[in-house]
């Protein structure tokens, strides 16, 4: 069972091994030469007020070349990777410390501004594996600026967390995700509660300690050991609660923070279910239409579709079979590019003639499973996160109630993302820490707030949403009517220019602007 948040990091190698800790950025100014992220940072305080000990926020970081995985080769060039020490506990950040991977590119011209840390989505993803690969996208970022990302703690190189084998991951594609009978309930909730022990098992006293309050403090401290005095920011997907988060914080830290395909910080849990199925059904009517079919006709025929592989799982030229969760896991993961189209509409052609192949290959594409049937842990701390910060906890009786209304809103991903709202943090073994994130950030610099109205797994709603709870004269919304998850480098010039502009001369755009 995978929860449909996820964002480019889908497309990236597994995550680099990071060595070593070096000094601090150096200094730089904007074309103004005003000081916009450097200088003699702020000495930064626990969540009770406290300041930080000097063994964190003086600590020097050895930055040195990043070393390649089993799957991946290093990357090279000018990406030197360092490991930040981190309390454990934010409410005890004298006591034991972890350590947060990270790797950066320093600016490539004269003129730098400082760095700008970026977050690509999850939560879960490795922003040390992604980071290389997005390079190009922000080339242009990347004159003035060093290109810094991280993995966030409970992934990847950063204390990982890994909740079940290989084995048991694929014996578990065998669960239904949207049980129809008493024993297919049964074997859904006794999954999802060995999966929390699974978890808990692998993160031990971590566990308590991945949620996004945690990860924002990390980030801050990030700031500091970097010398920056302002924290620049570029959030994709979960990123965008992140930075949303990171705001709340430390409103007085803000410089110039791009949230990017927003995630809406109003939404509970099934709140946050219910505007995923509104997306998805939103971009599989776009992609319906662009093929000269009618949306409701040909949602139709891929829910039967659907139902017809519930009860037959398809072959493939393997031994696995195709089954419903996993159909609907390979419509997915095209409709996240309006490039994937294609891949979908052949895809789902094989399937209505008895192949579930191409569907299976786009699925495991998804769940990062390599041909050697090894599966990447994303999803794993995903939802190792996302459960600590998550405090509603919806019972089998309340989700059943639900399951009409999500079915009306998509025929086709409703079903799945009802249950899964009961299913994802079922008898899980740490509390959630509240309904929806707040992300108020009186006094904060304007925030560029980035809305794609095609974007599938994050509603362009959720844009508006972040910019209104951030505050008066600190959201400002820039809206994009296109396709795809995310804006900026999707191929809007409009987006890209009026995004680079914030960013490099901090001009800031009318609220409400739009790139058609």
């Amino acid at each position: 069972m995978a929860r449909f948040v996820r964002w480019a990091a889908l497309t990236a190698a597994t995550a680099l091994l990071v060595t070593g800790c070096s000094s601090g950025s150096d200094g730089g100014s904007d074309s103004k030469g005003e000081e916009t992220g450097s200088g003699t940072p702020s000495a930064g305080s626990t969540d009770s007020g406290a300041p930080l000990p000097a063994s964190l926020t003086s600590q020097k970081l050895d930055w040195d070349g990043c070393e390649a995985t089993e799957d991946s080769a290093a990357p090279g060039g000018d990406w030197q990777c360092a490991t930040l020490k981190v309390p454990l506990d934010w409410a005890e950040p004298e006591g034991e410390t972890i350590g947060i991977a990270l790797i950066r590119a320093k600016a490539t011209g004269d003129d730098r501004i400082g760095s700008l840390l970026f977050n690509f989505g999850g939560p879960g993803g490795s922003g040390v594996s992604m980071m290389p690969y997005y390079s190009t996208t922000a080339s242009k970022l990347h004159e003035r600026y060093d290109l810094v990302s991280f993995d966030p703690r409970g992934v990847a190189a950063s204390e990982g967390v890994r909740c079940r084998g290989d084995k048991e991951i694929q014996a578990a594609e065998t669960v239904d995700a949207t049980p129809d009978t008493a024993a297919e309930e049964t074997a859904f909730f006794k999954d999802a509660g060995d999966f929390g022990k699974g978890c808990a098992k692998s993160a031990g006293k971590l566990m308590a300690h991945v949620s996004t309050t945690d990860t924002a403090r990390d980030m801050d401290l990030m700031r500091q050991v970097l010398g920056d005095k302002k924290m620049h920011y570029f959030g994709i997907s979960y990123g965008t609660e992140l930075g949303g988060v990171y705001a709340h914080l430390f409103p007085e830290n803000v410089g110039r923070l791009v949230l990017d395909a927003v995630v809406d910080p109003s939404a509970d849990t099934v709140d946050h279910a219910k505007n995923q199925a509104r997306g998805f059904q939103r971009a599989l009517n776009n992609y319906l239409k662009s093929t000269g079919q009618d949306p409701e006709e040909g949602t139709r025929k891929i829910a039967d579709l659907l139902e017809r592989i519930d009860a037959n799982p398809l072959p493939t030229p393997s031994e696995r079979k195709l089954t419903q969760t996993l159909a609907v896991t390979g419509i997915v993961l095209p409709l996240y590019s309006e490039s994937s189209w294609p891949t979908l509409t052949s895809a789902l052609e094989a399937a209505e003639a008895g192949d579930g192949s191409e569907l299976l290959t786009l699925a495991d594409g998804y769940n990062e499973r390599d041909t050697t049937g090894s599966y990447g842990t994303t999803t794993h701390s995903q939802r190792v996160i996302s459960c600590l910060d998550a405090k509603q906890r919806p019972t089998v009786e309340e989700t059943k109630k639900l399951l009409p209304e999500f079915e009306k809103i998509s025929p086709v991903f409703g079903t799945f993302l009802g249950w899964d709202t009961a299913g994802w943090c079922h008898d899980w073994p740490v509390p959630g820490q509240h309904d929806s994130p707040e992300v108020s950030a009186p006094g904060a610099e304007p925030v560029l707030v980035v809305g794609n109205t095609g974007d599938p797994a994050t509603p362009y709603e959720g844009a508006r949403k972040m910019a209104d709870e951030l505050g008066k004269d600190v959201g400002v919304v820039l809206t994009w009517k296109g396709e795809g998850h995310g804006a900026y480098g999707s191929g809007s010039d409009c987006v890209d220019s009026t995004v680079d502009d914030y960013l490099l001369s901090g001009t800031v755009p009318k609220d409400g602007k739009v790139c058609s």
